[in-house]
């Protein structure tokens, strides 16, 4: 019984990763910019990436994923969709934890999400980016396939590619660091899926090169308006 709930918690995890997406909605007194944060202002489509592992844990345990990825778009004030999103394991597909796996899919796309400039740099981040209304779907292995969903409003920070508190410092980019993020189970699963699990993330976040040239290679800033 605690292995299958311990494996639900990845659900959680995926959940949480979605809050990170470069495809925020901007508060005001929030631009984006292209290439330094003096930089054009920039508006397209926008790609996270997972740097690293995933982790999530829940009274019951924990587990991990290595893959993950979202697309959407943005404007140069901020405001955007996520489109796509994608949470795996390599090996897998599916991501493990709790004594299996677990397969997550992404529900009610697109999602919105909000980014705003923290003029202070509060524990050293740049920005927060608070996304709302996401939700996924995480369906175990054991048990013939048990299913739960995760999601809600969560709030993560955003770092420029020059600050020394970012996530990875060997990576140049924008990212945003997912930081003991409580995600809550949602209506609708089993009732051995845990009430909440607490997610620690990190993703880098590329503008497209050029409008739907698919290449993302555009470093993305935050500043004030």
């Amino acid at each position: 019984m605690a292995q299958t709930r311990k494996i639900f918690a990845m659900g959680a995890a995926a959940a949480a990763l979605a809050i990170g997406s470069a495809t925020a909605a901007t508060a005001a007194g929030t631009a984006i910019h292209s290439g330094s944060a003096t930089g054009p202002l920039f508006s397209g489509n926008v790609k996270a990436s997972l740097l690293g592992t995933a982790s999530v844990t829940t009274s019951l345990g924990g587990g991990s994923c290595n893959q993950s990825t979202m697309t959407g778009s943005v404007n140069s004030a901020g405001s955007g969709s996520i489109s796509a999103a994608s949470f795996t394991n390599n090996p897998g597909p599916a991501c493990p934890g709790g004594g299996g796996t677990v397969a997550v899919t992404a529900l009610n796309l697109p999602w919105g999400a909000t980014v705003a400039y923290d003029p202070n740099h509060t524990g050293g981040r740049d920005g927060t980016l608070t996304m709302t209304n996401f939700k996924v779907k995480a369906v175990a292995s054991i048990l013939g396939g048990i299913t739960c969903y995760y999601g809600g409003t969560a709030v993560a920070n955003g770092y420029n590619p020059n600050n020394a508190s970012r996530p990875d410092t060997t990576v140049n980019q924008a990212q945003i660091k997912l930081n003991n993020v409580s995600i809550p189970v949602q209506s609708g699963g089993s009732f051995l899926c845990p009430s909440t699990a607490t997610v620690t993330a990190a993703y880098q976040l590329l503008g497209e090169s050029s409008p739907g040239s698919g290449s993302y290679t555009t470093q993305l800033w935050v500043a004030a308006s």
